[in-house]
């Protein structure tokens, strides 16, 4: 299968570029592909930022007003499903609750290796430009809930051709 590249161009002119492995976890590219071509993301803040982990959007715009869909299959190792895409600096994956097939929306970027996070996980694509922007996010000020002063705005996604 072919790689599928896009971006997420921030509120502050700033972008990041990724391409999504669609053979290492299918449903989860699909899900991630569909919303973006919604304009799902649009306006969405990444809201609980850790640096030295990850930075994490998806979900919750500026308000800090939820903004959902329908759950996803977990497409990672103690789910049934072999992913062997490692939780390494750049990779993007799938936030969820405990519940193993509760992911939707929400996806984080890795800042720095995580590899407790290997198998439990959705990764399913990797930053390939940009991990400047993903550095000056992870190092936004937080308050202590992790989630930063100022918002940290989504301006739009799109997929590349």
């Amino acid at each position: 299968m072919k790689k599928v590249l896009f971006e997420i161009e921030m509120e502050n002119g700033k972008v990041m570029k990724g391409e999504l492995y669609p053979e290492v976890a299918p449903i989860t590219v699909q899900n991630f592909i569909g919303l973006i071509e919604k304009h799902f993301y649009d306006g969405l803040i990444f809201h609980r930022v850790i640096p030295g982990f990850m930075i994490q959007g998806g979900g919750v715009d500026s308000q800090m007003n939820q903004k959902s869909c329908p759950s996803i299959y977990g497409e990672f190792d103690s789910n049934g499903f072999h992913n062997s895409l490692l939780h390494t600096r750049g990779v993007i994956s799938m936030a969820r609750t405990m519940i193993k097939d509760s992911a939707s929306s929400q996806f984080f970027i890795m800042h720095e290796d995580a590899p407790h996070l290997d198998g439990e996980y959705a990764a399913f694509g990797k930053i390939i430009e940009g991990m400047d922007v993903v550095d000056e996010i992870a190092n936004v000020e937080t308050n202590h809930a992790d989630c930063p002063l100022t918002p940290v705005v989504i301006k739009t996604m799109r997929r590349l051709p």
